[in-house]
């Protein structure tokens, strides 16, 4: 299984002062935006990643990230010229994801729950076995006119995935967290742009659901998705991420923990990585471990 990051794009249009280089490396609370995601695809298991951005911002992340080996992974990079609509994603991923399975996560959405690795277990097997070539999430919101919204029957099967409809079918968003088969780049290659000039992720998702073959999963009560796409979302989601670290301890997306545990790294690694950050409380956190 691949995992792709998709950061940058037209939401750095929401920050001014930031319109050179992708949001994703802007704080929340503590660490870079960009942890976030990178700690979903560790948690999932997976260690190939690509990562998507802008121009302006790739010797950024390189700096940030190098090749990966410090966190027992690998990544790699790709520009993304214009922000031409997140299934652009899998076209400019054609090669890194060859035949493989593949997990696509959006740069500014954050997770956070008790359950996130299982879920994403499940979903992985899912696309692993055969069983489904496309697995979506849903998480329940108040306003699911907002967002692209998910409906699906008993046996989690998807029956209609609409984008900010005016009466919603269910009251399930879809986050930014998608897995699917290797016949994602096909299906890709082959979709039209919509009104916007975009590749859009929701005309993925009907192809497969035409297929049969789309899945749900749930984020059920007492797990957060924050999506930073705004900077009153953003003020929120550091506030959530500094209330739950103060409060019970242990850091959120914590990568080079969330490498240790997954046995990515050796604790020997786990205590450099430690030492190169003793200064701050973050490395001193790692160095507690």
């Amino acid at each position: 299984m691949k995992g792709i990051i998709l950061a940058g794009g037209k939401g750095t249009r929401m920050y001014p002062v930031t319109q050179a280089v992708s949001k994703q490396l802007l704080p929340v609370y503590d660490k870079p935006m960009i942890y976030y995601p990178m700690s979903v695809l560790l948690l999932a298991g997976i260690r190939d990643i690509l990562l998507i951005t802008d121009r302006a911002s790739l010797g950024l992340y390189k700096s940030l990230f190098g090749n990966g080996s410090r966190l027992g992974v690998k990544i790699s990079y790709k520009v993304q010229e214009e922000p031409r609509g997140i299934a652009e994603s899998f076209i400019i991923g054609r090669d890194f994801i060859g035949d493989d399975g593949v997990c696509l996560i959006l740069g500014d959405n954050i997770f956070y729950g008790q359950d996130l690795t299982a879920a994403l277990s499940g979903a992985r097997g899912m696309i692993e076995s055969g069983e489904s070539e496309a697995v979506i999430f849903g998480y329940m919101v108040k306003n699911p006119s907002d967002f692209g919204v998910v409906e699906f029957d008993g046996a989690n099967k998807v029956i209609s995935v609409e984008e900010k409809p005016s009466k919603p079918k269910s009251d399930y968003a879809i986050p930014g967290l998608y897995f699917y088969s290797g016949e994602v780049v096909k299906v890709a290659s082959e979709i039209k742009p919509s009104a916007r000039g975009e590749l859009e992720i929701t005309s993925v998702n009907e192809a497969f659901l035409k297929r049969g073959t789309l899945y749900c999963t749930q984020f059920g009560r007492g797990f957060a998705w924050l999506d930073t796409g705004t900077p009153e979302r953003l003020l929120r989601a550091s506030e959530f991420i500094e209330t739950v670290q103060n409060n019970q301890g242990f850091y959120v997306s914590c990568l080079e923990e969330v490498a240790w545990r997954r046995g990515f790294i050796t604790k020997e690694q786990l205590r450099a990585e430690g030492e190169k950050l003793a200064f701050s409380d973050y490395g001193k956190y790692i160095l507690s471990l």
